[in-house]
């Protein structure tokens, strides 16, 4: 019975100990103080890369807007808000990246995969910590062989997945500083 209420009663100082410690942590990886830290904005993020589908510039913002939701406990605000987030996609563009030859000399030598890259220009502003404002690019790529499927066949997803992996590297660069 002494062994069980010294166990409870460590636990219960320990329990106080890590709650009273000032670094506050959650299960996303986040380090923002909530006390002092309540709202985020997103500008609008416009497609300035001359590539990609109308409506790219606006998919990304709402996807940005709701991984903040999602992954933090701060309120969305139209402007002004304690973290702000700005800037643009500012390109698309395919590239081959492995080319098959044929041994055929009537037929050209075709790209076995092409690369689909997006880069995003991103500032981020800390009006609670100035010393964690940047500005920097993310970029990330998705290959597709055009030998079995054209671009439109695969573009909306290939942008769905690059824009989950720039979005989670700007997540971790601006509020998870890892």
């Amino acid at each position: 019975m002494k062994s069980l209420k010294k166990r409870l009663g460590i636990f219960i100082i320990l329990a106080f100990s890590i709650q009273a410690c000032s670094v506050k942590y959650s299960f996303t990886g986040t380090n923002i103080d909530y006390d002092i830290t309540k709202t985020f904005s997103v500008e609008n993020f416009f497609n300035d890369s001359g590539g990609g589908p109308a409506n790219m510039g606006q998919l990304f913002t709402e996807s940005l807007k709701d991984f903040y939701q999602r992954n933090t406990q701060l309120e969305l605000v139209r402007s002004n808000g304690d973290l702000q987030l700005s800037g643009a996609i500012v390109r698309y563009n395919t590239a081959p990246q492995a080319s098959v030859t044929s041994t055929d000399p009537n037929v050209p030598d075709r790209a076995g995969q092409e690369r689909l890259t997006i880069v995003v220009e991103v500032e981020f502003i800390n009006l609670q910590n100035e010393e964690d404002n940047l500005k920097r690019s993310f970029s990330f790529f998705s290959d597709y062989n055009p030998r079995t499927t054209s671009l439109l066949q695969v573009e909306s997803t290939l942008i769905e997945e690059i824009f989950e992996n720039i979005i989670q590297d700007i997540f971790t660069a601006t509020v998870a500083n890892w």
